[in-house]
C-alpha cells in the first residue's frame, strides 16, 4: 500500500470526508500535516501544489488534489490501483 500524506486543518469537513474515504479503501495510516499549526507547511503546500485549500492529498508521489478530486478518482476506478501501486 502506498504512503498517504494529507495537508489538513483541525476544522475542515472535507479533510474528515477524505480520511473516511481513504480508510474505507483500507488505508490504515495517513500522515497528516497540519497547516493551521505550522504556517511554514502551508507555504510549502502552496509551492508544491499551487493550491491554497485543504485537504491536499498525496498518494505516494502522486498529488491527487482535494476531497472532490479524491472522490472523482474513486468514481473513475482509479483510487484502489493508485493505493496498491508498488
Amino acid at each position: 500500500m502506498q504512503a498517504v500524506k494529507m495537508y489538513t486543518t483541525a476544522v475542515c469537513p472535507y479533510c474528515l470526508r477524505a480520511k473516511q474515504i481513504l480508510k474505507s479503501k483500507g488505508v490504515a495510516q495517513i500522515e497528516e500535516v497540519r497547516i493551521d499549526i505550522d504556517p511554514a507547511q502551508r507555504d510549502h503546500m502552496m509551492q508544491i501544489t499551487g493550491r491554497r485549500t485543504v485537504p491536499q492529498i498525496f498518494i505516494g508521489d502522486t498529488h491527487v488534489g482535494g476531497c472532490d478530486d479524491l472522490m472523482a478518482l474513486d468514481s473513475r476506478g482509479g483510487l484502489l490501483p493508485l493505493l496498491s501501486a508498488a
